[in-house]
């Protein structure tokens, strides 16, 4: 009985990397063992820094909410303490596109947050 070794489906594996690995520099592109190392390490990074773009997202909202809210006269969490008693759901990224792009209006929230926590230091 002649020997099976499965050769076929280890060079269609191997191939499948190896175009997978394409546009890598070097060896990572054309030779196995580094492309399947490069092919693991790519998509290691893919995940972890997909949630670090969420971090790195967030603390740039941050970051613009306070720039905006401070030119108003109000500290960053005097002002999201005072989302909260003025009942306004709007959360962190649209705070802070309409800070950028629709000063009014952004104003007019500032008002109604300044109004609330007067509201609530008064009662």
């Amino acid at each position: 009985m002649p020997r099976a070794t499965n050769a076929p489906a280890s060079r269609a594996r191997r191939k499948r990397v190896i175009d997978a690995s394409k546009g890598y520099r070097g060896r990572r592109s054309k030779l196995f063992r580094y492309a399947k190392d490069a092919q693991m390490k790519g998509k290691y990074w893919a995940y972890r820094d997909r949630k670090t773009r969420k971090r790195n997202f967030r603390a740039l909202w941050i970051t613009r909410l306070s720039a905006a809210v401070r030119a108003e006269g109000i500290t960053y969490s005097r002002f999201i303490e005072g989302l909260k008693f003025a009942n306004i759901t709007i959360d962190r990224k649209v705070l802070s596109d309409i800070a950028i792009h629709d000063e009014p209006t952004f104003k007019q929230i500032v008002a109604k947050v300044r109004a609330a926590l007067e509201k609530k230091q008064a009662a």
